[in-house]
């Protein structure tokens, strides 16, 4: 008994990853919101392996995305631990969080949205990149450049409104925007201006 059900577990296990894998294609073509049916397709399997591994869409893109989540978050130690200035680990980490909102089309404004279905989805990003996001602003508000206002949550927001994409505004728009929107997080008092200066 025990041989099959370890085999059976074995087969569960590598359709699951394989469902994975396909979904993840069809969602930097289609975006988020594909139909299933396109991902079964490209599976190779029938719509209903899909819900029997995945009973609706959220939990489905929860999986896919949190390796990459996880990924990025794992980059701020990483940054901090380097001799680089606070303001450009902070600036490294947001290209990697900007790289994976824009090539995931949907996602930016899947986070924003009020749909309790993607609830799990928002709080996996809060639990995972916002302390992540908070040790490189600490570390750029002790160093003294930046605004001690700048909260994680408020810039990762911003940052997510700012890589919705549309007509007419494409990823190197977004990157351009969250550039500037960096900039606005630096220290803007008189004390930070005279320390440019010398």
């Amino acid at each position: 008994m025990t041989e099959p059900i370890g085999v059976r577990a074995a087969g569960a296990q590598r359709t699951r990853e394989t469902l994975l894998a396909a979904a993840a294609a069809v969602f930097v073509k289609q975006g988020v919101n594909a139909p299933m049916r396109d991902i079964a397709r490209h599976a190779g399997v029938g719509v209903g392996t899909v819900y029997r591994h995945f009973p609706n869409r959220a939990e489905l893109v929860v999986a896919v995305y949190r390796h990459q989540i996880e990924e990025c978050a794992a980059l701020a130690p990483r940054l901090l631990a380097e001799s680089i200035a606070p303001v450009e680990a902070l600036s490294l980490w947001v290209d990697a969080f900007v790289e994976f909102l824009v090539t995931k089309h949907g996602l930016g404004a899947a986070l924003q949205s009020e749909d309790s279905s993607l609830q799990s989805l928002h709080t996996l990003m809060l639990d995972e990149l916002v302390p992540a996001c908070g040790s490189l602003i600490d570390a750029g508000v002790a160093a003294g450049e930046f605004d001690s206002g700048v909260t994680p949550y408020v810039l990762m927001r911003a940052i997510g409104n700012l890589c919705v994409l549309g007509p007419g505004y494409d990823r190197e728009d977004a990157r351009a925007m969250v550039d500037r929107l960096l900039l606005g997080c630096g220290r803007t008092d008189m004390e930070a201006g005279e320390s440019t200066a010398s």
